[in-house]
This record gives C-alpha cells, structure tokens and sequence, in this order.
C-alpha cells in the first residue's frame, strides 16, 4: 500500500530571499566536528573532558568550538555535553511512556514546538505500489544539513525519500532511489533539494507550510510511523512501548524492523525510538552518532 503522509513544518520567511540557517552558512564539515566530539565524549565520559580539550579534538580554539556549538545546537557545549550522558538518555526515556501515551490519546505530537508534526494519512491504490512509479518524474538532489550530506527526492505528491549519506555514498544513494522506484523518471536538481532542506531544517518560527511526504509501506509500517510522528520533538521511546502503543504488545522485533524500514529520516523520525536500557542502538542512516547528534540537536530547540 502507498500513503501520503502530509507533515506541517515551519518554513523560512520569504523576504526578497531564503533564511539561511547556522549550518548552511558554515563550513560544510561543522557536523563532522560535531560527530567527532560526540564519539570522544562517549569514550570520555569518566574523565570528564573540558571545552579545551574537546576543542582540540575538533581541531579548533576554545573560543571557535563555543561558537559552533552555540550555532549548531542553540546551547552551549557545557549544556549539549551534559546532554549526551546515558543518565539524561535514561530519564527521556522514563518520561516517555507518559509523553507517548498522551500523545496518542489526543491524536496531537507536543505543545506546538517547530517539527511538531500535523499528519493526515491518505492510502493510494494498490496499482500505484505495482507500478514502480512509472509515469511520474522524481526529481532528487544533494544538499547540506545539520547532519551532514542528505539526498532528497520528491514527486508531485510529495517528498518520497530522504536520506543522511556518507562520503562517496552519492552512487549508491540513487540506486537505492532506484529500487523503491524502478519506473519512475529520475531527475537531478540539487537546488531543489537545497530549497526543501532549508524548510524541513529550521528552527526559526515563521509562517505554517504543508510539506508533503509520499511513502511506501505495509499497513502495519504505516501503524508504525504514524505513532512515531505523535512523539515530540525532544523526547524518545522504546521499540516495547511503541509496539504497546500500536496494540502489539508482542510485536517489539515486527516494530524495530518497521521503523528501520522507514524511507524519509527525519521527518517520520524513527531517530525517537531507543533500548529500553537506554542505549540509543542502530541508526539506519549513520550509526548512533548521528542520531544522537539529532536527538540533542532537538532537544535544545526552543519551546
């Protein structure tokens, strides 16, 4: 079955020209930084590594790492380090059962923070999943983010895929494309794609547009992401109380395969769901660095 997923997001403010946020105005390697410092915090945990020394392993001046993290993540390092520590993880994740919970019982997402996300789910026709595509035109891109080079691609109904690559994974990105599309019509517009990421990666609170996002999934996926959609921005839950919250109690492996399924990161955000240890676990898309990286990224916005 093929859905439309229909996902309300800030956009920037058209004003003679495009907001720029932090990070498409800084150097391009910024989340690589941001990456390295996050694996040494994680091995450095006990020993408690100050701005200078974090600063060094980013190759940077204390001075020059203050203020990347302050454009980057909205706090200052002092504040996204105390952040990364497995007690913080642990308590989002304590918190969540009732966030989730309430979430699901008012059919809402959260307070109506920036990526909230208002979903309207439209089921299309069998004949469109068989299809492949054929007859429509997808057209895909490269562009920055906070976390890296993404790949974007979008048809007339909507955005289809969204995807964190790694150096030299471009290629196989637009196979991948090419699998979950056989007979679309592909086309290159990385303009494009900057545009959309500029929409989808904001935290400024502008005026309200529809981003669309059209997926392929099982009606069991679709139970799936539609319960990843309702949890806020800033808070995580378990694969368990996923599966509770859908009515498979069961079913906590069926979900973890569902939500590793899920073609457009970020915006249905699979990245929300850890261990019930707490251990962040697997990222589809880069690893747990990267989604740890997006988990604090939104935990510093604002409310």
């Amino acid at each position: 079955m093929l859905v439309r997923l229909l996902t309300t997001c800030t956009s920037p403010q058209e004003s003679g020209g495009v907001i720029r946020e932090a990070w498409q105005t800084e150097d391009v390697n910024d989340y690589e930084r941001i990456a390295r410092i996050i694996r040494y915090v994680d091995e450095h945990q006990r020993d408690q590594p100050d701005l200078a020394e974090l600063a060094a392993q980013a190759g940077l001046s204390p001075f020059h790492l203050h203020r990347l993290f302050s454009a980057w993540a909205g706090v200052t390092p002092k504040d996204f380090l105390q952040c990364l520590t497995l007690e913080q993880v642990k308590r989002s994740l304590r918190n969540g059962r009732s966030v989730l919970d309430a979430a699901l019982d008012s059919g809402l997402s959260g307070p109506g923070r920036l990526h909230d996300l208002c979903v309207t789910v439209e089921a299309a026709s069998p004949g469109e999943l068989k299809s492949g595509g054929r007859g429509s035109t997808i057209v895909a891109g490269f562009s920055e983010s906070p976390f890296g080079t993404c790949f974007l691609a979008e048809n007339a109904r909507g955005i289809c895929h969204l995807a964190f690559i790694e150096s030299g994974e471009k290629d196989s990105a637009w196979e991948e494309l090419r699998r979950e599309w056989p007979e679309a019509r592909l086309q290159r517009n990385d303009s494009a794609a900057e545009r959309t990421a500029g929409q989808i990666f904001t935290r400024k609170h502008r005026r309200q547009e529809v981003l669309r996002t059209y997926v392929r999934g099982t009606p069991f996926q679709l139970r799936v992401w539609r319960a990843l959609l309702r949890i806020p921005v800033g808070k995580v839950t378990s694969y368990g109380r996923l599966a509770t919250a859908i009515g498979h109690p069961l079913a906590s492996r069926a979900v973890g395969t569902a939500v590793g399924a899920n073609p457009v990161a970020y915006l249905i955000p699979c990245h929300r769901v850890i261990r019930e240890t707490g251990v962040l676990g697997d990222y589809h898309w880069g690893g747990g660095v990267r989604k740890r990286a997006i988990l604090m990224w939104e935990g510093a916005m604002p409310s």
